[in-house]
């Protein structure tokens, strides 16, 4: 396998909750290597443009409030099979679902205020860490 680039943030409850140091380390201890990382607050304009492709659904304008909130902790990890990797350290979306052991099953109880995002694909990768590290 390659090395894979992912882009992972901290959503602004993560970090209300001061669990940054907590997502750091879990995929530290993975192996992963921590590449960049920039704490900032996400424009109504950022947001759309990182959400574009749930613009349709109703929860839409609920997601960009919420990560619009307050501060998050945006990072680009690398590591082999870094993407799914990281995947299987979030968990499950819904916390309720989550594995014990994952950042959700252990960290989070509510869908909407789930710790932490994380690229699904090559593609989204390269798109989000475009957005949050030349923007």
């Amino acid at each position: 396998m390659a090395i894979e680039h992912t882009f992972i943030m901290v959503k602004p409850d993560g970090v209300a909750r001061r669990l940054v140091g907590e997502v750091v380390g879990r995929l530290e201890s993975k192996g992963l290597t921590l590449e960049k990382m920039r704490m900032l607050t996400i424009s109504d304009a950022m947001a759309g443009e990182h959400y574009a492709e749930h613009v349709e659904r109703p929860f839409f304008g609920d997601l960009i409030s919420f990560i619009t909130s307050g501060p998050v902790v945006a990072m680009e990890w690398s590591g082999e099979s870094a993407i799914s990797v990281c995947r299987t350290l979030m968990g499950a979306t819904n916390p309720a679902e989550a594995a014990p052991g994952t950042i959700r099953g252990d960290l989070a109880t509510v869908l909407t205020e789930n710790i932490v995002h994380g690229s699904d694909s090559p593609d989204s990768a390269s798109r989000e860490l475009a957005l949050f590290f030349t923007a």
